[in-house]
Formats: structure tokens, sequence, C-alpha cells
């Protein structure tokens, strides 16, 4: 059964966005879209397996895929976050499995439970880094 919610608020933010300087206003969404992407992270590096090398510590929350990770798609949205395990050959196999050894899912999972908190998480962190950039170019402005 799909999920449904409401979002709210979503022309007085593009406005609040629309009057910053594009570099700032781009800066602001990606410290909010780290806070929201964090939790994911923490549960992907606690349900990982850990006799796997490195592949729990590799787990991070960034704006860039590696060149061998991107593929040939571009850019999906203006603002991208990427969770998961860095360049690790491992991780697809975990993930997925292989024909000789079963899927141990760790993404996948952190997903499915942290996904609607990893929202509540961007949608206020969000309305307070516009709010923090508003006053902080407001002052700017006025000097």
């Amino acid at each position: 059964m799909a999920e449904t919610f409401k979002l709210e608020g979503l022309k007085e933010l593009e406005a609040a966005l629309g009057q910053m300087p594009r570099a700032t206003a781009r800066a602001t969404g990606l410290r909010a879209l780290r806070l929201g992407a964090e939790p994911i992270a923490r549960a992907a590096r606690r349900l990982a397996p850990v006799a796997e090398g490195n592949l729990v510590e590799s787990i991070d929350v960034g704006t860039n895929l590696a060149r061998s990770q991107r593929g040939d798609r571009g850019a999906v949205a203006p603002l991208e976050i990427h969770i998961g395990p860095g360049q690790q050959p491992q991780a697809i196999a975990q993930e997925f499995g292989t024909y000789k050894d079963p899927a141990q899912p760790f993404m996948t999972p952190a997903w499915e439970a942290e996904r609607m908190n990893a929202l509540d998480v961007v949608g206020t962190a969000l309305g307070i880094e516009v709010e923090k950039t508003a006053a902080r170019l407001a002052k700017k402005r006025a000097r």
C-alpha cells in the first residue's frame, strides 16, 4: 500500500529561496539535505555486515558520486544528496546477493525505516536554515 503525506509551505519556501543568491540557496538546501540523510546513513551503518572489509566505515553522505558510480545519468534534481558505501565492490553483492551468496540488504532496510524521519528532519532543518540565512542576508544588506 502506498503511503501518502501532505507537504505544506512549498510556495513560501520557494519564494524565500528565490530571494537569496543562487549559491546561498544551494548551500542552504544542501545543509538541510545532509541533516536529513544522516539518520538513513546511521541506520545503514548499523545494518551493514561488519565482516565485509570496511563497508560500515565507507557509508557516507555526500553530494558527489565517483565517476565509476555515475554511469551515464546526469543530475535528476537541482539538489542531490547521495547516501551509500562509496566505491566498495562488495556493497552491491551484499545488498542484492550473487549467484553464490544470498542478499544481505542494508541500504534498502535503512531507507525503509528512516525515510519519513528523514523527510521530517529535512523539512524542519530547511525552515530553520532559510530563516537563519535570510536573517544573515538582511543583516549584511543593512551594513
